[in-house]
């Protein structure tokens, strides 16, 4: 694994020094490390963009330390985010609402909506209360690229972009959070995370529309038909497929469910997984970096199970793979 830079610290009064003169912090959280900036200062904010190579109309994720402070970031919150918020929070859940006439646009796009979240990660949650308000916080990566999930990732990506990185070691689970606009009308997840469509509809005992775009002209993070890639090209095959594919091609890597057949070459370097969502998904971002690192040719993953407890994992692979 790669050396963290010197930047790594787990000293927070420094963290929050660095934050509050408008440098960027990456930070850990159960997901993924997030790239801290003051969502009260444009400049700094503008740094995030700059750093990540972010299109300016592609909102942020505020972070906040408490669901009290809701109201200092939104309006017209409806007892549904209230609801969720008691439920799910701190944890993977992203909440858009009407935006408070005081969030600068450049968090939202220009959009009259702002995302809005509690990470569970005992170091940032001291962090955000050390702070006092909120941090914008997109994956602490190039745009579009592997999302990094240990602070390693985060020195290899970004480098002197960033003044510090809070090393809270791995993240627990491996992959963003799910977000849901609370619209007037249904619940919509605009993307699908830990937390289910099924568990938010226990909660609140009504039907949640799951990436039903027509219902909504919402831009979110991480909604690009092309996101979470590595350089080298990925391919999500099924496994007869892969075999195939790796009987007539050297110099390539594959992500599967299975055991490598005895018969392929030893050239081919191939990763079994195990058949468990939870688990797969804690590594997936770490296994696409490790064999982008091999400067293979492709990289073949097999498509994993279209069931519920694997929609998230899904939708990543989806996006990280070439389209043909």
């Amino acid at each position: 694994m790669l050396e963290v830079s010197n930047k790594a610290t787990q000293n927070l009064d420094l963290a929050v020094s660095y934050l509050r003169s408008g440098e960027l912090v990456a930070f850990p959280t159960e997901t993924v490390y997030g790239l801290g900036a003051d969502a009260r200062n444009p400049d700094a904010i503008q740094k995030v963009f700059q750093a990540k190579g972010r299109p300016a109309d592609h909102p942020l994720i505020v972070h906040i330390a408490d669901a009290q402070q809701l109201s200092e970031w939104a309006t017209r919150i409806p007892a549904s985010a209230w609801l969720l918020a008691a439920s799910f929070w701190p944890g993977p859940l992203t909440i858009i609402l009407p935006k408070h006439p005081s969030v600068s646009a450049l968090i939202t796009g220009g959009q009259d909506t702002i995302a809005l979240r509690i990470p569970k990660h005992p170091l940032t949650l001291e962090l955000l209360r050390k702070f006092g308000s909120g941090l914008v916080g997109p994956s602490a990566n190039k745009y579009g690229h592997v999302s990094p999930t240990l602070a390693a990732h985060v020195a290899t990506d970004l480098g002197d972009a960033v003044a510090a990185i809070v090393d809270g070691g791995p993240c627990a689970i491996g992959i963003e959070s799910t977000i849901i606009y609370l619209s007037n009308q249904q619940p919509v997840i605009m993307r699908q995370g830990a937390i289910t469509a099924a568990a938010i509809e226990q909660i609140l005992q009504t039907k949640v529309l799951v990436n039903s775009m027509p219902q909504t002209s919402i831009r979110t993070a991480g909604g690009d038909e092309s996101h979470y890639a590595p350089n080298t090209p990925v391919y999500l095959l099924a496994l007869n497929d892969i075999i195939a594919y790796a009987q007539q091609q050297a110099n390539i890597s594959v992500i599967s469910l299975h055991s490598k057949p005895v018969d392929l070459a030893t050239n081919i370097v191939w990763q079994q997984l195990p058949l468990d969502p939870v688990a797969y998904a804690h590594d997936l971002y770490a296994n696409l970096r490790a064999h982008d690192q091999l400067n293979n040719t492709a990289i073949l993953v097999e498509q994993v199970p279209l069931t519920i407890s694997w929609a998230a994992i899904n939708d990543r692979l989806t996006r990280a793979s070439v389209k043909k």
